[in-house]
């Protein structure tokens, strides 16, 4: 099955198109901080069980790191448009201070 790949504007159109079919529209950003901060931890745990040393119960449904990740950018995502925040502006923004503030911060590798 081949999907499709979006940039971050196709992402915050699609997220928005489908929020906006809602009377109730975004959440309010508290409760968007909660429901972040509970896909956060959905991942958290998917980690734990695939690399970690706590192994998932026989009886927990099957979820992959994919699909938790998947949920945490749609929810980031709702975030951002509640906010107005553009996601590409917010990225450059954010990339340029890590690349600028730990330029010499790790290790090179070396240009072989």
């Amino acid at each position: 099955m081949n999907t499709p790949l979006y940039n971050t504007k196709q992402i915050q159109k699609r997220v928005d198109d489908y929020i906006s079919q809602f009377k109730e529209g975004y959440f309010s950003p508290l409760s968007l901080m909660a429901r972040l901060t509970e896909e956060t931890g959905e991942l958290a745990r998917e980690i734990n069980h695939y690399y970690g040393e706590k192994p998932k119960k026989s009886s927990e449904v099957e979820k992959s790191i994919e699909e938790e990740l998947g949920d945490v950018i749609f929810v980031l995502t709702c975030f951002a448009n509640s906010l107005d925040i553009d996601l590409s502006q917010a990225f450059e923004a954010s990339i340029s201070k890590i690349e600028t503030r730990d330029k010499n911060r790790w290790t090179h590798k070396e240009n072989k």
